[in-house]
C-alpha cells in the first residue's frame, strides 16, 4: 500500500518540468536532526533520547560525544550526517543533565537544565501515535512576550517541526506537542489527537451543557468537531509521553560558541545546591562542637569539671581506668 501511494503522489517528470519553467516548483523544507549524548548518562537519559528519535522521523541518532569541551566538533558531525539542527544531551556528575539544542553550523544555541524527566514507558500513558506521524506544535502566548523567547521558539520549531515530505514521515497528524512556560521554566507534553464516536444521547447532553471541561486523568475532552453521516464523533486528547521541564540557561549567538545573547540570572545549578546543602549540615555541626566548648568551660569555671575544684578524682575515673 505505501508503493502504491508513492507512486500515486510523485509528481509526473513533465509536469515537474512546466512547474519549473513556470517558477511554480513546490519549495521543500529540508530540515535533519542530529541527537546524541554525552558519556555518563543514565539509563532513564538513555531512554529519553530513543523516545525523542522515535517521535522524530527526521532525526538521525549517533554514538556518544568523548568530549564536554570542544562541543564544536558537533558542528563537523552535523555536517557530515547532512543535518541543521543538533540535540545534545549532556551529563554532569550522573545526576544532571543539560540539552543543547542549537541550528547549525551558524547558530544561534541554546543550553537548557532538564528537570522532572518521566519517560514513554515509565508512567505507563494510555495514548499512542502512528510511528513516523507528524505533530502539531502549541506554543504558549508567552513565548511571544521577551525576545529570548521568541528565540527559543524558533529553535524548538525548527528542531520539533516534521518538514512535509521529510525522511521516514507519514502523510498523518494524529499528535500534539505543547510547550508551556510557567515559573520561568518550559514545561513539554505530548498529547494524541484521539476521535471517538459520539451516541445520540451524549451528543444531546453536549448541546444542553456546552463544551465539556477537562476529563480525568491525562485525558482532555472537548466538543464534537466533526459529523460523519448519521452520527458525530468528538475529538480528545490523551498523553502519550515523554514528560519533562527546561531551564532555559544562555543563548550563544553561534552554534556551540560565540557572543552570550541572553544569560538566566536567576538560574542556580544543582551542583550548587548540593554544595550549599553541605555546606549548612556542616553549619549545624561546628555550631554543636562549638557549643559543647563553651558548655565545659562554663562548667569548669563553676568547678563542676573533672580535677577542678573541689571535686576530686577518684579510681574509677576515665582518666585513672584509660591513662
Amino acid at each position: 500500500m505505501s508503493a502504491v501511494y508513492k507512486t500515486l503522489s510523485k509528481p509526473s517528470k513533465s509536469s515537474s518540468s512546466r512547474d519549473a519553467t513556470n517558477g511554480n516548483a513546490p519549495h521543500r523544507t529540508k530540515q535533519r536532526v542530529l541527537i546524541l549524548s554525552s558519556r555518563g548518562v543514565t539509563y532513564r537519559h538513555r531512554h529519553l533520547l530513543n523516545d525523542i528519535y522515535s517521535l522524530l522521523p527526521h532525526s538521525r541518532k549517533d554514538a556518544k560525544l568523548d568530549t564536554k569541551t570542544k562541543l564544536y566538533q558537533l558542528n563537523e558531525l552535523a555536517e557530515l550526517y547532512n543535518c541543521n539542527n543538533i540535540i545534545f544531551f549532556e551529563a554532569r556528575k550522573g545526576k544532571d543533565l543539560y540539552v543543547w539544542v542549537s541550528k547549525a553550523p551558524n547558530g544561534p544555541t541554546v543550553k537548557m537544565h532538564m528537570q522532572n524527566l518521566h519517560t514513554m514507558s515509565e508512567l505507563h500513558f494510555p495514548g499512542n501515535c502512528l510511528k513516523g506521524s507528524r505533530p502539531v506544535l502549541s506554543f504558549d502566548a508567552t513565548f511571544d512576550s521577551q525576545p529570548y523567547l521568541l528565540v527559543i521558539k524558533e529553535l524548538l520549531t525548527h528542531t520539533f517541526a516534521v518538514p512535509q515530505g521529510a525522511r521516514k514521515t507519514k502523510p498523518f497528524i494524529d499528535h500534539v506537542m505543547s510547550f508551556t512556560i510557567a515559573d520561568g521554566k518550559i514545561w513539554i507534553r505530548c498529547f494524541e489527537i484521539k476521535e471517538t464516536a459520539v451516541s445520540k444521547g451524549e451528543k444531546g447532553s453536549e448541546t444542553e451543557n456546552g463544551i465539556n471541561g477537562a476529563a480525568s486523568g491525562n485525558a482532555i475532552e472537548g466538543p464534537a468537531a466533526k459529523s460523519k453521516g448519521d452520527g458525530s464523533s468528538k475529538i480528545s486528547l490523551v498523553e502519550i509521553g515523554p514528560r519533562f521541564v527546561l531551564t532555559p540557561i544562555v543563548i550563544l549567538e553561534s552554534s556551540f560558541g560565540g557572543p552570550v545573547l541572553y544569560e538566566n540570572k536567576e538560574f542556580v545549578s544543582p551542583n550548587q545546591l548540593r554544595s550549599d546543602l553541605r555546606l549548612k549540615k556542616a553549619g549545624r555541626y561546628n555550631r554543636r562542637s562549638e557549643q559543647d566548648i563553651e558548655n565545659k568551660a562554663k562548667r569548669g569555671d563553676l568547678g563542676l569539671r573533672t580535677g577542678v575544684g573541689k571535686r576530686k578524682i577518684d579510681e574509677l575515673d576515665e582518666k585513672v581506668l584509660f591513662a
